[in-house]
């Protein structure tokens, strides 16, 4: 198993490879490889961190990062940073891989100088890494309310002592709403990809029986 740097030949295998990864999981079908697509050339991208996994030559993983602020209490940005999406291909889910990736990725971050970390994700996946809940650094989400303990909403210091005791909200970068934003662009993009079917499934966001 190695981790290195995605190459622009990598692209189109790292996108199928992350649509095959969130299919149906967050919401029928996916939007994260579009996602993923369109942040190569966005100004937050962090090319350093965008890193791919293989395993016997195959691309098993990927997981990207990306510039991000908080906005605190008095009105003015912090920076922040923030990662996603991670994938790891269905045949190497739950195996350990995915948590490899992201150390591996957290410490090469950190080498680097990124302090401090928020994003939405599973904590009882992401704790393992290090992560716990936002508020308890005093990191509000946006779409929540303020004094809400939003179990979804996690952050990690990378660097001890680089949030210290402020407080602020936190918005993901625009650059993660593109196939919101851009419904018809996605539409004719995920048109380039082999059919497959979107199902509605508990779990998912807005999801009701």
């Amino acid at each position: 198993m190695i981790i290195r740097p995605e190459q622009p030949l990598d692209y189109r295998e790292v996108e199928n490879l992350t649509r095959e990864a969130f299919w149906n999981i967050y919401r029928p079908g996916c939007t994260e490889h579009y996602v993923l697509n369109q942040y190569r050339s966005n100004p937050d991208f962090i090319p350093e961190l965008d890193l791919v996994m293989e395993e016997k030559g195959r691309i098993i993983g990927h997981v990207m990062f990306s510039k991000a602020e908080i906005v605190l209490d008095d009105g003015s940005a912090f920076h922040s940073w923030t990662f996603g999406p991670i994938s790891i291909h269905p045949d190497y889910k739950r195996k350990g891989y995915g948590l490899k990736l992201l150390n591996h990725a957290l410490d090469k971050a950190r080498a680097m100088g990124i302090g401090l970390l928020s994003m939405e994700g599973n904590i009882n996946f992401y704790r393992q890494a290090g992560f716990d809940l936002a508020s308890k650094l005093h990191i509000h989400y946006h779409a929540e309310p303020r004094d809400a303990e939003v179990p979804y909403f996690l952050a990690q210091e990378l660097i001890p002592g680089y949030w210290g005791s402020r407080e602020g909200t936190y918005c993901p970068p625009k650059g993660y709403f593109v196939a919101d934003n851009n419904p018809e662009a996605f539409e004719a993009y995920e048109a380039t990809f082999p059919p497959k079917m979107k199902l509605r499934l508990p779990g998912q966001l807005g999801y009701e029986e």
